[in-house]
């Protein structure tokens, strides 16, 4: 009895407090998504399957470094600043869908774009 009353409860902004988070990660996989985009048309038979089977796995590793740092990073005085940081991640993460089913090379620089726009605002909170 006397060990249960020494623990204390911890308290976290995620599973592991590590304190590190970076829309950098999304932007890596989300240039590799671009990159594929780019050299498709000029893909053997062979490395155009290899080439979609990459590209959907990056774009998943896309939207997931994107829900980790929606859910994990961003707190309520943050939305309360920057009103518009829902719907900025919504439609970045639909956007990583978009470019799993598309081959258009506009798709994965517009995902870039909006995942420059989250980390404008991240940078912004990491300056306050």
């Amino acid at each position: 009895m006397k060990l249960l009353n020494l623990i204390k409860p911890v308290y976290a902004h995620c599973d592991l407090p590590c304190g590190v988070y970076d829309p950098a990660q999304a932007r890596i996989e989300a240039e590799s998504v671009l990159a594929i985009l780019k050299k498709y048309p000029n893909l053997d038979d062979v490395n155009k399957t290899r080439a979609i089977i990459i590209k959907e796995e990056r774009a998943e590793l896309v939207k997931h470094h994107l829900m980790v740092l929606w859910a994990d990073y961003f707190k309520p005085e943050h939305l309360e600043k920057y009103p518009d940081l829902h719907q900025l991640f919504w439609l970045a993460i639909k956007q990583a869908s978009t470019t799993k089913h598309s081959l258009e090379i506009s798709e994965g620089e517009k995902l870039l774009e909006q995942i420059d726009a989250i980390a404008e605002i991240f940078n912004q909170t990491k300056k306050a």
